[in-house]
């Protein structure tokens, strides 16, 4: 008889939304302060610091042959550096955040769509569930984009490139690497990201940083919650769920980013918004809900 679930794992889709839903809030903050690489490589060296303090501290396992800490390193690097250097970079050259969203977002068609990678079967009634949860996210995103320019061939291949590098980084982990401390796990997979992204930003970057207290509060929220509490209840949720599943939630970001933007930057949500929220809600939920086959 399988066991209920913890209250940590019931409620770790709906907080992992929010935080993950804030990342582009906090991408928009921090653009017109500072470059986009060197941003995130501070913040990588915040995480290595915090995860590596706290594995210390309560003695965490590490991984004990090369080749885990190999697949703990390459997964990393697809989840943290490819996809938000991709995102970061498109949003700090213009592209509108509401694109970026939309097409990273569309990770849970695609994860389905290559889900047998993982040995994932997909119902009839799951792709239902993820066609109206793209649907909606369409009508999300068109609904605020009304025309705006701003999306280039570059930024547009930027976060095609993000998409396709948090899906396959999402699916080879739930593969090759699911169990994991998440605390030695993250030190070593954002040490990788950070040997990835530095040399990038200091070849392409003049590794700008206005050292306010805003930007700082943003590194923090960023380091913290966004790192610490999004990535590690990503991870908790790939561990226990079925990447079909899980990816389902990405569905509902940009709804959620939408209502931030209302409350913090009174973006208007117009009726057709709100119908494609509710479209997403539902197609997660026929995804979620759905019983895995056999």
């Amino acid at each position: 008889m399988q066991s209920a679930p913890s209250p940590l794992l019931r409620a770790a889709p709906w907080l992992f939304i929010v935080i993950w839903s804030s990342g582009y809030v906090v991408a928009k903050v921090a653009a017109p302060h500072a470059d986009p690489l060197t941003f995130l490589s501070v913040r990588y060296a915040g995480v290595i610091v915090v995860m590596g303090g706290l594995a210390l501290v309560a003695r965490a396992p590490w991984p004990r042959t090369p080749r885990q800490y190999l697949h703990l390193a390459v997964a990393g690097i697809a989840i943290q550096a490819g996809y938000l250097g991709g995102v970061w970079v498109a949003i700090a050259h213009g592209m509108p955040a509401g694109l970026v969203a939309l097409i990273v977002n569309l990770q849970p068609g695609l994860t389905g769509a290559v889900g047998i990678l993982t040995g994932e079967r997909v119902t009839g009634r799951q792709w239902l569930g993820l066609a109206l949860g793209f649907a909606g996210v369409m009508l999300v995103v068109s609904s605020k984009l009304g025309g705006a320019g701003g999306a280039t061939w570059a930024g547009t291949g930027l976060a095609i490139a993000a998409l396709i590098s948090i899906t396959s980084g999402t699916l080879y982990q739930k593969r090759f690497c699911p169990n994991f401390d998440l605390r030695t796990g993250q030190v070593i997979q954002f040490t990788a990201s950070l040997i990835v992204t530095l040399p990038f930003a200091v070849a392409t970057e003049r590794m700008h940083l206005d050292w306010t207290p805003g930007l700082l509060g943003v590194l923090a929220w960023a380091v913290i919650v966004l790192t610490g509490g999004g990535i590690s209840l990503l991870f908790l949720m790939i561990r226990h769920g079925a990447a079909t599943k899980v990816t389902s939630y990405f569905y509902l970001v940009p709804p959620v980013t939408s209502v931030m933007a209302w409350l913090m930057f009174g973006e208007q949500l117009r009726g057709t918004a709100l119908f494609g929220m509710a479209m997403t809600l539902l197609g997660v939920a026929l995804v979620v809900r759905s019983p895995q086959p056999r």
